[in-house]
């Protein structure tokens, strides 16, 4: 499906890792397929949540094949290819879409702070020329991460002049009021990158969100948009609360490690809680406690089955 059309909830996939911390393809193909069952309108590997940062380019592509191998539409994919540099995001950037996937998520260059509006405007004119005029990039703003980031005079300005190669942005931004200004841009797919305003951006065109807890909560999350679609927002509003609860109480514990133990425990597979370093694995006793508080305060717990 182009990336335009899509409307729902995108899963930014974690990334399992075997005990020698190489990827875990068959819970990686599992785990994909079952966000997709979940029902997510698309995954994006190798975002923030999937440890990207920690991945190489040649296994990102690797894995992304192994998706596409065992069964899996491209066309819902949107891996992320945001490097330091032009020569490596463009080459990552290119295969995926030569993979046939949808569109590809791209960071601004993270690396040098302090860069003018104008330079960050230049890297993107240069990597579109590079990756080739099919390019359909997913601008990626994450200034708590990143630090550098995608304001949106300058995401108006790359949509305006490269309207079939910018097609959308994610922002995580986590400022309503970054939100509300992209949504404002005319004829940009604008999507959170939470769901906890999913809601008011919906109500102001925003076509869905990019959830990190989608790889825990998918079901529920799809459902809110799917609620407000049908016009049923008093049943969209009364699930919406729990998701949002459900999300801040994930992001207090580390939302990657975390995530990781409770599919752990819920699976039964140990490898779902290794992460990469720097990231340090959460503790089973931690796991068994952060679950306890889940389905004590939220009567949720993670399941590993097909919606």
């Amino acid at each position: 499906m182009p990336f335009h059309e899509l409307r729902g909830l995108i899963s930014p996939l974690l990334t399992p890792f075997n005990d020698d911390l190489s990827i875990a393809t068959d819970l990686y193909v599992n785990h994909a397929q079952r966000m997709l069952d979940q029902g997510c309108v698309a995954i994006a590997p190798f975002g923030t949540t999937g440890e990207a940062l920690s991945v190489g380019i040649d296994e990102r592509i690797e894995a992304v094949q192994g998706l596409i191998d065992n069964g899996l539409d491209p066309t819902a994919m949107i891996p992320g290819t945001g490097l330091s540099n032009i020569v490596d995001t463009a080459r990552l950037s290119r295969t995926c879409l030569d993979m046939g996937c949808a569109a590809v998520m791209t960071l601004p260059p993270f690396y040098y702070k302090a860069v003018k509006e104008d330079a960050l405007y230049r890297y993107f004119e240069q990597l579109i020329a590079t990756i080739g005029a099919d390019a359909r990039i997913v601008l990626y703003h994450i200034p708590p991460i990143a630090i550098v980031g995608i304001p949106p005079r300058l995401a108006a300005r790359l949509h305006a002049d490269f309207p079939k190669q910018i097609v959308g942005i994610k922002d995580s931004s986590g400022d309503w009021e970054n939100t509300k200004q992209l949504l404002d841009i005319d004829g940009l797919p604008v999507f959170p990158g939470s769901e906890l305003p999913l809601l008011d951006a919906l109500a102001l065109g925003a076509p869905g969100c990019v959830s990190a807890t989608a790889n825990i909560n998918a079901s529920a999350i799809a459902r809110i948009i799917q609620l407000y679609d049908q016009g049923d927002t008093d049943a969209a509003r009364a699930l919406h609360e729990p998701a949002t609860n459900l999300r801040l109480a994930i992001q207090e514990s580390g939302p990657i490690p975390a995530q990781k133990r409770l599919l752990a425990l819920a699976s039964g597979d140990d490898r779902w809680a290794n992460v990469r370093p720097p990231l340090t694995a959460m503790s089973k006793d931690a796991g068994r406690e952060l679950a306890g508080t889940l389905k004590r305060d939220f009567a949720f717990e993670v399941s590993v089955g097909s919606a």
